[in-house]
């Protein structure tokens, strides 16, 4: 659930890691994020990375548990995440 100020993003690396949750602040190198999930995998039926901001996590997916904090480095985009696709993340499971 969204606190007053936080947004609810997807966050890539340089890495390739690919993670949502929630963030106050998107500027610079790192960003901190609340309630922290990551992607796996996904199966060309979410339509690449931006798929999991526009309409979340589908059955092909591998999303991890969440974790309270997390801080990502080496940052390469920052996507808003739809409130319909926010519940899809919050309700994933490890399938």
């Amino acid at each position: 659930m969204k606190k007053k100020n936080e947004r609810a993003v997807l966050v890539t690396t340089e890495y390739r890691g690919v993670f949502f949750g929630y963030t106050e602040n998107t500027d610079g190198d790192t960003v901190t994020l609340y309630r922290a999930r990551n992607c796996v995998y996904w199966g060309s039926d979410v339509k690449g990375f931006l798929g999991l901001a526009a309409n979340g996590p589908t059955s092909s997916c591998r999303i991890g548990p969440t974790a309270a904090k997390l801080e990502l480095r080496k940052v390469t985009s920052v996507s808003d995440v739809n409130d319909s696709a926010v519940e899809k993340w919050e309700k994933a499971p490890w399938n």
